[in-house]
């Protein structure tokens, strides 16, 4: 089923659609539950059928109309520019990776606790 075929029907078949294949849904669901199910792929069939109505029931309660879109541009959605991608960081020639300084290591820090039951153990001996 094609968002192109339902967008031309009316809302009171698309609603009708929509019932029949919640319905659907719930009877695959149930089948491959008890093993009953042939092709499981019917699950996912009808749930994704049941998206595009109910995208197609949502689009027409907010008033958005799809054109067609380009031959070559499936994502395409008129009235939206598609976004520049940001542009990548210039990363650091590996002569100048090599030649910064590292950073000097951190002193361990012991706990308090653990400070004082070594000292414990040193005056013991």
């Amino acid at each position: 089923m094609k968002a192109s075929d339902l967008r031309e029907k009316s809302v009171d078949d698309l609603r009708e659609l929509q019932k029949s294949l919640a319905r659907d849904v719930f009877q695959n669901r149930l089948k491959n539950f008890t093993n009953r199910l042939d092709d499981t792929s019917a699950v996912r069939k009808a749930k994704r059928d049941l998206a595009r109505v109910i995208t197609v029931i949502q689009e027409r309660s907010l008033g958005i109309v799809r054109a067609a879109a380009p031959a070559g541009d499936v994502t395409a959605v008129p009235g939206e520019t598609p976004a520049a991608k940001p542009a990548k960081k210039a990363s650091r020639p590996k002569a100048e990776a090599k030649a910064a300084p590292a950073a000097p290591a951190k002193p361990k820090k012991t706990a308090p606790k653990k400070a004082a039951k070594a000292e414990k153990k040193g005056e013991a001996k």
